[in-house]
Parts: C-alpha cells; structure tokens; sequence
C-alpha cells in the first residue's frame, strides 16, 4: 500500500509486555481496521473477517501466528494508550487533505452502547471536528461528560491545521479561550449563544427584541424548505459588532453577531411553531455566509452522527472497557474517512459489503 494510516500508527507504543507477545500490534490494528471496513461491528466479527482474509491480509504483513482471537484484539485495544493513536489519526488525516477549508464543525457525540449503567452514566462522549466540504472527521478527543467539552476542545484545536477555515461549535464551547485559540490560528468562527454566556447572551437578545435596531440589520430570507411533514422557512439577520465588542473586549476578534429565526409549520394541523438562535462570529456581517457556516455546522448530525449510528451502527456497540470503546470509535473513524475518500458514488453500507466481497476494491480503498 501507499502512505496509509497504518503507516502513520506504526510507532504506538505496544502496552503488553516485551517478550510475551505473541501477535504484533501493527497486524492487531490492520485487523480490527479491515473487520470494521468490511462489515464487522463486534470483536467476535473482526476476528471472524480476519480468518476469513488471513491469505489477503498476509500481503500486507505476516501474520506468522495467524489472526489473534477476539479476546486478544479487545485486550489490546483496551490498553491502546487513545491518545497517541488519536494523534496518529490526526496526522493521517492532514497528510490526506492539507489545510482545511470552508466549515469545521467541532461537535460532540455520545455513544450510548458503552454506557456503565442502565441509565446511561458512564457513556463514553466524544468531541470531534469534521470538514464539511471534504466530508472528513479530522480529529478527535474523548471526554467524561458533556461539562468537560470545555477542556476537550482546545486540546481538538490544537491537532488542527486551521488557517482560512471557519470553525462552528454550539454553545457548550462558546467560551473566550476557544475563540482566542480560533483566532490564533488564523481562522473564523461562529459559534452559538445561549444563557451560559450571561451578558453577552442578554445583549445581543435584547438588541434584536429592538424593532428599531433589529430593521437596521442585513437581512436573507432563505427558500422554503418541504420535508418530513413540515414547511421550514428561515430569516437570517447580522449586524455588526463594534459596539458589542468594545463592551466585550475580552471575546478576540469579533465582527458581528446574527439571529437565525425559524418558523415551521405542520401541514397536516397547520400547527405553526417559532425558534430564534443567536450567534457570534468573527466574519463581517453577511447573513448569507454566515447562514451558510451555520447550516454546515447543523449537518454533522445527518453527514457524521446518523451515519455512525446508522451504517456503522456505533450506538449499538457494547464494548466499553478501559478504552476499548474510545480506540474502537477512532479506528471507526478512520474507515469512515477511507469510504467517504473512495470515489464511487453508492453508499457505505454497499461500499463495506463490496470491501469484503472484493480483494482489489478492498485493496483501494486501504491505500485511500
């Protein structure tokens, strides 16, 4: 194969001890990498694939022992030091795609099936940036709760190469450091306002509650949109933020701040329901890019989340030890990247049944 991400995992450190290994890491990895690309979802699977393909996966290492049963690839896996592989994925990923454009989503999931007790405590969360225009994750970090996306996302930041970009997140990460840590990195951000940002939140509320005020703003009224039973029509307003940031000046490079008002209406009842959502942003006041950064940031649930769960049905998975569940997502993560990169135009999931049905298709799709 070409630079692969196997390439760029080769120097994680092994966790077991010296001289009692039977099975190498790097032919662990390429194992539980070629299970999930072709269909597997469980370490039982993996191995099942792997017995199957061991001819086929002896051209790329030597397997001298054969495949390592499944017992051996989820204690391996729920030693795997996670950040150095996470690392490694990031580094994958820049080789792969250079610099970022356009929107990068930072955005959180949860995956429920890792969950230590019956009511869901103890589920391993995860932030990650996706590239909306490449359609890539290109990083990722774990985190114990939700609270802690604070603390998580700077350490996502610093993986990245963001020069040009504009970086999206929801409100949990709207806070001065990450957008100061943005700015630094010579990108753009638009990030969501909700109560948790105190004053800052009840200005620009109040500025377009002003009738006044909030005509003053450049407008975009996008096309209706028909779906799911409902009518979606959207309002964008922006306005500039000089006066905002001279009583905020401790939010780094802010230009302006926008509503995006919502109004849905059932068709069946008639039912009409109104949501307005306040943003901040370093881009000048254009509603039309900034609505357009703000709706790339609502897509990582359909492009990202729902495929996860979907097509790789990662809910569903019951692995959860150590950090089993956290090295599983990211080797996931990077089948993902692999399928979306491979340039046929049918889905993943006939993309993952053609990978185990199809040596040289399978072959391509590694080599990315």
């Amino acid at each position: 194969m070409d630079a692969s991400f196997l390439d760029h995992i080769d120097d994680i450190e092994d966790p077991r001890v010296p001289g009692m290994v039977v099975y190498r890491l790097d032919e662990i990895l390429l194992t539980v990498l070629v299970g999930l690309l072709c269909r597997a979802e469980d370490f039982d699977e993996i191995e099942d694939v792997g017995v199957e393909l061991l001819d086929w996966l002896r051209r790329i290492l030597p397997f001298a022992h054969g495949v390592a049963p499944a017992q051996t690839l989820k204690r391996t896996l729920a030693r795997l030091d996670p950040r150095q592989l996470e690392t490694a994925f990031a580094a994958w990923v820049k080789s792969l795609a250079g610099r970022i454009g356009g929107v990068v989503a930072i955005d959180g999931k949860t995956v429920r099936g890792s969950k230590q007790d019956a009511d869901g405590t103890g589920a391993l969360h995860l932030v990650q940036a996706w590239a909306h225009e490449a359609g890539l994750v290109l990083a990722m970090r774990a985190v114990d709760t939700k609270s802690n996306e604070i603390t998580a996302i700077p350490e996502l930041l610093d993986m990245l190469a963001l020069e040009g970009a504009i970086v999206t997140i929801d409100a949990m990460g709207t806070q001065r450091q990450i957008a100061a840590k943005i700015v630094s990195k010579k990108a753009d951000y638009v990030l969501a306002l909700k109560g948790n940002q105190g004053t800052l939140e009840e200005d620009v509320a109040l500025f377009f509650d002003d009738p006044v005020l909030a005509a003053a703003c450049s407008c975009h009224e996008e096309e209706p949109q028909a779906g799911h039973g409902r009518i979606e029509e959207r309002t964008i307003r922006a306005a500039d933020a000089a006066w905002l940031a001279e009583r905020h000046p401790d939010w780094k490079g802010l230009a302006s701040f926008l509503a995006v008002t919502t109004r849905r209406t059932i068709k069946k009842t008639g039912a009409v329901s109104i949501e307005t959502r306040l943003f901040i942003s370093s881009l000048p006041p254009d509603p039309v890019r900034l609505a357009a950064a703000v709706r790339a940031h609502w897509s990582v649930e359909n492009n990202l989340h729902w495929v996860l769960d979907v097509a790789f049905r990662e809910d569903e998975c019951r692995v959860r030890k150590d950090h089993s569940a956290r090295n599983l997502a990211m080797i996931r993560r990077a089948v993902l990247n692999m399928l979306r990169r491979e340039p046929s135009k049918t889905s993943l999931k006939r993309k993952r049944l053609k990978a185990l049905m199809n040596p040289t298709y399978r072959q391509a799709v590694l080599a990315g």
